[in-house]
């Protein structure tokens, strides 16, 4: 301390880390748990409310007391007595064991003053520090056995490769989800999230909103979905409405594909993940959301960035608000390795050439995927259009095929009834014409040339016309054969026929017990039935 640092200080008043006392007395201890719950500050004691210096006579008594004060307080506040003049000064820190109190209730730094916190005030001063985690709270408000879903869980422990040598709650309280109290089974919140598939009335607020608008503001909704699964399941719903809207092209190679979103599969999964693993779960007024917009993706989470996380240590830095579900996340392979997932979502836009995500870290967290036109890229139109109009020249091309298949068919009939024709002239000419028995023999033997040349005509057309159904089939097989899962939009935009010459074959195929289709319409797949060769 110095004179002009005290002037300056004088001038300007008792502030959010500064204090003035006129004398040490029973309102100390306030003072020290109120800056010890805040950022810390400095006590001036000889000092008045009006910033006039009064002095006071420093003692080892004076000493002893403020020093009595300070461990009085629960816990104990460290603190430093500074002498200047005829003042003396009590450094506070702010304190590593939040929050402090003291005989008269707990306390915060509001501006000037030091506010004596309300209950709920208090309750969520112990959230915000990460001393109570909303994961690790037990509920033993709810029934164990009616909301533990084992199907749920047994899908986990595939997707976390966790061997089923123990039985289902011994693994349960190894991952640490489900505890023993008073001989009864309880979840925690992580397991009640994790394990379960109807949250509502309990966890009503941790469901994920989907939403697509028309515009770029929310103004018209088109479509809309809560999903109030198990985090897993949510997830998946939330990558699926994202897919659902955003526009995907193809890159073809042959009868291979490849699908590719507008926006990186994987820096919107690792964004969903991260709005999952890190919202705060304590705020039951908002729900995780996921906006579609004509020139945006938006994923929100209630919480900013947690205690002890910086915005300038954003993204290289990993704190868990909820380690119980990052940790479930991570053995079931959904978040690769902590801290990375800002990275990977910035290394998937780069690698694709997107505009750098934009992050807002406020009350919420919120990341913004920029949106490129797809109608037009460099003048050039997009692959998705490209394929289409392939899609259309390899259907024509299947016609035109077709049609000469029945073009040859009609020639060779016509030559086979021209060969049956001359075969009858030559049998006449034969009976009539006994004086030219040599040149009736040469007929018959043209009209017999021309028979066969028919029959062979016949046949060529024949072969022709069945090429087209039995490649057509050879190419759906194929097709079955890389992706079982396969819808017949997509087998006909590969094959090059309509939706309906696609049924028709597929039909077709199934009666004949060549293929059948497994399971319902939309979630089911192909199988080719294997035909044992004859002994």
């Amino acid at each position: 301390m110095n004179k002009n640092e005290l002037n300056l200080i004088l001038q300007e008043g008792e502030g959010y880390t500064i204090e003035f006392k006129e004398n040490v007395n029973s309102d100390l201890p306030k003072e020290m748990v109120a800056f010890a719950n805040s950022s810390g500050g400095r006590i001036f004691v000889g000092i008045t409310d009006a910033s006039e210096i009064k002095g006071v006579i420093s003692s080892n008594t004076l000493v002893s007391q403020i020093q009595d004060f300070a461990n009085s307080c629960d816990p104990q506040v460290p603190v430093k007595i500074e002498h200047y003049e005829n003042l003396m000064i009590i450094h506070v820190r702010e304190g590593l064991n939040k929050p402090y109190r003291c005989a008269k209730g707990f306390y915060i730094r509001t501006g000037a003053n030091s506010q004596k916190m309300t209950t709920r005030e208090i309750t969520e001063f112990i959230q915000a520090e990460g001393k109570v985690r909303f994961d690790e709270i037990i509920r033993d408000d709810v029934a164990y056995e009616n909301y533990f879903v084992p199907e749920i869980f047994h899908r986990f422990l595939e997707l976390a490769r966790i061997t089923r040598t123990m039985n289902d709650n011994a693994i349960l309280q190894n991952l640490g989800v489900l505890v023993h109290r008073n001989q009864k089974l309880y979840f925690n919140n992580a397991g009640l999230l994790a394990f379960s598939e109807q949250l509502s009335p309990h966890l009503y607020f941790a469901n994920i909103t989907c939403a697509l608008y028309k515009g770029t503001e929310k103004v018209t909704v088109l479509d809309k979905k809560d999903y109030a699964g198990d985090l897993i399941s949510n997830i998946e719903d939330a990558i699926l409405f994202l897919k659902k809207h955003l526009n995907l092209r193809y890159e073809i190679t042959s009868l291979r594909r490849k699908e590719i979103l507008e926006i990186p599969e994987i820096a919107l999964r690792e964004a969903v993940v991260n709005a999952v693993c890190h919202r705060d779960y304590f705020e039951k007024g908002a729900n995780i959301m996921v906006e579609v917009f004509d020139d945006r993706v938006q994923i929100t989470n209630p919480g900013g960035l947690p205690k002890g996380l910086t915005p300038e240590k954003f993204g290289t830095l990993s704190v868990c608000r909820n380690p119980l579900i990052a940790s479930l996340l991570q053995r079931a392979n959904y978040i690769e390795k902590m801290g990375t997932g800002i990275y990977r979502i910035r290394k998937a836009l780069a690698k694709a050439g997107n505009p750098e995500p934009v992050f807002d870290c406020d009350a919420f967290f919120t990341v913004i995927f920029k949106r490129i036109p797809q109608k037009m890229v460099d003048g050039k139109t997009t692959t998705q259009e490209t394929t289409l109009e392939t899609g259309k020249t390899t259907l024509e091309t299947g016609n035109t095929t077709l049609e000469t298949g029945n073009t040859t068919l009609e020639t060779g009939k016509t030559t086979l009834e021209t060969g049956n024709t001359t075969l009858e002239t030559g049998n006449t000419t034969l009976e009539t014409g006994k004086t030219s028995l040599e040149t009736g023999k040469t007929s018959l033997e043209t009209g017999k040339t021309s028979l066969e040349t028919g029959k062979t005509s016949l046949e060529t057309g024949k072969t022709t016309l069945e090429t087209s159904p039995k490649t057509t089939q050879e190419k759906i097989i194929n097709l079955i054969k890389e992706n079982p899962r396969i819808a017949r939009k997509e087998i006909a935009l590969l094959v090059g026929l309509t939706l309906g010459g696609i049924k028709y074959h597929l039909a077709k195929m199934e009666k004949a017990g060549i293929i059948i289709h497994v399971g319902a319409t939309k979630s089911g797949y192909w199988q080719i039935i294997e035909r044992k060769k004859d002994k």
